[in-house]
């Protein structure tokens, strides 16, 4: 894409045309923060814990004080690779 733009000297709307994305999806930005603190508490925890899935992980969470919603801790306990085996 950016070889189009650059090298070629394309429209950025013309070179996202050339290769069927839209526009917009070439310049978005993620606002997703960073959760460091919350990945490193959740492993500490998945550690200490070792049957609990990420439903009792919420809760202890919780009871620490930190605000998550359900489906954020899905996604964190995912990517991390905490689920119980």
């Amino acid at each position: 894409m950016s070889w189009a733009i650059e090298q070629k000297g394309y429209s950025q709307c013309r070179a996202c045309r050339l290769i069927g994305l839209e526009s917009e999806t070439y310049r978005y930005a993620s606002t997703r923060g960073e959760d460091a603190a919350v990945r490193l508490r959740l492993r500490n925890l998945a550690s200490e814990r070792r049957r609990f899935g990420y439903r009792r992980l919420l809760i202890l969470l919780r009871r620490e004080g930190l605000t998550l919603k359900h489906k954020k801790l899905f996604r964190l306990d995912r990517e991390e690779r905490l689920s119980v085996r």
